[in-house]
C-alpha cells in the first residue's frame, strides 16, 4: 500500500472535484424542483363544460381537468381585480393590509407600501432560486417594484418598475425551475379589436336560459353570450399555451393553476358578492410523472379561498410559508377543510361601498354596511355606458322588471342577507328575517365580526384623503358618495375643471 502525502496540487484538484460534484448536486435538485404556472384569468365565471355548462366547447381546459383537481367552490376574496389580485399575491387579506379599495395608489402621494416583513408570493420564489416572471397585467394596490418581484415582469408603468415584453415560452428551457403567470384576457375578450369575427362558433343566443335575476331581454342575452365567447376563445388561447409547453418540453415538470380573479361583468355579478361576482373556476393540474397529492380526474367540494392559492403554491414547491399568511394549503391533509371563506368589497374607482359576506358550503350571510345608498349607485360602467347597464336601468324606470329582478334596483337595501345556496343558488330569497334562521343568521354574524376585530379589517376606518382625491381627479363629476364633499371643498379652486385630473396638475399613473 502506497502512503504518499498528498500534494498541494492533488489536494486543490481534490477541493475542485468535490465543488464541481457539489454544484452539480444542487443544480440536478434545482432542475427536479416542480415548475408553478399560473393560467391567469380576468372576469370569468366559471360557465366551462366541465363545470356543467353545455352550450359551448372548452376541450383544452376540459383537458387540464381530466388530468388534474377541478373545484366546484373556489371562492375569491373580492369581486373586483385589483382588490382581488393583492390578497393572491399577498397569501393575505387585502383588508389587512389596507389594499381593499380599487385602484389604490396609483400616484406617489397616494401610494401604499408593504410592510418590509411582508414579502409577496413571486419574491418568496425567486429567493428559493426560481426564474420569476408574469407575462401581462399584475394590478396591486400597493407599490411595487415590478423588478423586486418578477426577474421578466411586463408592461411599463412609472410608479411600479421597470418594463419587460412576453417571455416567450420557448426561453423557458433554459430557465428551470420557474414560477410564472401568465395572464390570459378571459372575459375581457369582449374588448378585443374584431372579437366576434375570432370566435368560431359563436353561442346560439336562441338557447340561453338567463338566470332569473335577469330579464329576458335581447341586451342582456348579448351580455351573456358574449361571456360565453369570450370562454371560447380562451379555451383556445389555453389550447395554444400547453402545445408551447409540451413542444418545448416543460410540461413533464410544471404543476398548472388555472383560475380567474373574479366572476363575470353582469348585473349583481362583478363588483359584488353574490355568486355571480366571487365564484369562479380553479383547476390545478400537475403534470409530474411521480404526483402525490393531485390525483387525476378528482372533483373536490372543499371550500377554497383566492388566498389559499399562493400558499399551496409554495408549499407544492417546498418552500416554507410565512406566519403572516392567512391562506391555507390545499393538498395538506392535516388541516382542517375550511367551514368558510370570507369575501370583501369597498371602493370601486369612485363608487364608495363596505360589503362583507361569509360563504360556507350551505349558506351565504352578506352585511351591507351602507344602507343609504343602493346597489346600483353610480359605477365606471355608467360612465362608460355600458349597454346592459343602461338596459336594465330603462326597464327598471318602465316598471318592466319583475319582484325578484326590480329588488336590486331599489334606493334602500337590507343591513343583512342570508341565503341557503343549496335551496336557492341564485340567491334571491332573502332569509335574513326569517325567524326559522335566526341561530343561522347570528353564527354568520358572529363570525363575520370576530374576523373584523381579529383582522383589524381596514374597511372600518375612512379612506386617506390622498387615496379619495386621486378618484375625484379622475373622475371629476362623477364622483357623488357624501366622502367627496370636503374634498371638492377644500380644492374648490377645480370646480370649473369638473375636478379634473390633467387641470389638477396632478401625476396620473395607470396599470
Amino acid at each position: 500500500m502506497c502512503n504518499r502525502p498528498i500534494t498541494l496540487v492533488t489536494f486543490y484538484l481534490l477541493c475542485s472535484l468535490l465543488t464541481a460534484c457539489n454544484q452539480a448536486t444542487e443544480t440536478t435538485a434545482q432542475a427536479k424542483k416542480p415548475n408553478i404556472l399560473w393560467i391567469y384569468l380576468e372576469d370569468t365565471s366559471p360557465l366551462l363544460s366541465c363545470y356543467g355548462t353545455s352550450l359551448i366547447a372548452t376541450p383544452n381546459i376540459d383537458e387540464l381537468a381530466k388530468n388534474g383537481v377541478l373545484f366546484k367552490n373556489a371562492i375569491m376574496p373580492a369581486p373586483v381585480c385589483s382588490a382581488s389580485r393583492s390578497s393572491i399575491i399577498t397569501g393575505m387579506m387585502s383588508t389587512t393590509l389596507g389594499l381593499h379599495n380599487h385602484h389604490s395608489s396609483r400616484t406617489e402621494p397616494a401610494a401604499i407600501h408593504l410592510p418590509k416583513t411582508i414579502k409577496t408570493i413571486p419574491e418568496l420564489f425567486k429567493k428559493a432560486g426560481y426564474f420569476t416572471f408574469n407575462n401581462g397585467k399584475d394590478d396591486y394596490n400597493f407599490h411595487y417594484n415590478r423588478m423586486d418581484l418578477y426577474e421578466q415582469p411586463y408592461k411599463h408603468h412609472p410608479l411600479y418598475g421597470k418594463s419587460g415584453e412576453h417571455l416567450p415560452i420557448a426561453s423557458l428551457k433554459d430557465k428551470v425551475p420557474f414560477f410564472g403567470q401568465i395572464q390570459l384576457k378571459g372575459g375581457k375578450e369582449i374588448f378585443a379589436k374584431s372579437f366576434k369575427d375570432k370566435v368560431n362558433n359563436p353561442v346560439d343566443r336562441a338557447t340561453i336560459t338567463l338566470p332569473p335575476y335577469l330579464p329576458n331581454h335581447p341586451d342582456i342575452i348579448e351580455e351573456y353570450a358574449n361571456h360565453l365567447d369570450a370562454i371560447q376563445l380562451t379555451d383556445d388561447r389555453v389550447g395554444e399555451l400547453m402545445k408551447e409547453l409540451k413542444d418545448n418540453g416543460l410540461l413533464d415538470n410544471t404543476i398548472i393553476f388555472f383560475f380567474s380573479d373574479h366572476g363575470m361583468r353582469l348585473t349583481r355579478h362583478k363588483q359584488f358578492l353574490y355568486e355571480g361576482g366571487i365564484h369562479v373556476p380553479l383547476i390545478i393540474t400537475d403534470f409530474r410523472v411521480h404526483k402525490t397529492m393531485i390525483k387525476a380526474g378528482s372533483v373536490k367540494e372543499e371550500l377554497i379561498s383566492g388566498i389559499d392559492l399562493g400558499v399551496s403554491a409554495l408549499n407544492l414547491a417546498g418552500i416554507p410559508i410565512p406566519k403572516h399568511m392567512t391562506g391555507q394549503t390545499i393538498f395538506d391533509a392535516s388541516k382542517k377543510p375550511r367551514t368558510h371563506v370570507i369575501s370583501t368589497r369597498d371602493r370601486c374607482d369612485f363608487t364608495i361601498d363596505r360589503i362583507r359576506s361569509v360563504r360556507s358550503k350551505e349558506y351565504k350571510y352578506i352585511r351591507n354596511f351602507m344602507t343609504d345608498r343602493p346597489y346600483t349607485q353610480p359605477t365606471y360602467m355608467d360612465v362608460d355606458g355600458v349597454t346592459f347597464v343602461k338596459t336594465m336601468k330603462q326597464l327598471y324606470a318602465e316598471g318592466k322588471l319583475n319582484e325578484q329582478q326590480a329588488r336590486f334596483f331599489g334606493k334602500e337595501r337590507p343591513a343583512e342577507e342570508l341565503y341557503n345556496l343549496n335551496e336557492d343558488p341564485y340567491e334571491l330569497n332573502n332569509l335574513a328575517s326569517d325567524a326559522n334562521y335566526t341561530e343561522i343568521l347570528a353564527a354568520n354574524a358572529a363570525i363575520l365580526d370576530e374576523w373584523i376585530t381579529e383582522t383589524d379589517d381596514k374597511g372600518q376606518y375612512s379612506e386617506k384623503e390622498e387615496g379619495l382625491k386621486l378618484m375625484l381627479g379622475i373622475w371629476g363629476k362623477h364622483a357623488v358618495n357624501p366622502e367627496y364633499e370636503p374634498l371638492k371643498a377644500k380644492f374648490k379652486d377645480l370646480a370649473g375643471s369638473q375636478f379634473g385630473l390633467k387641470s389638477a396638475g396632478w401625476k396620473q399613473v395607470t396599470n
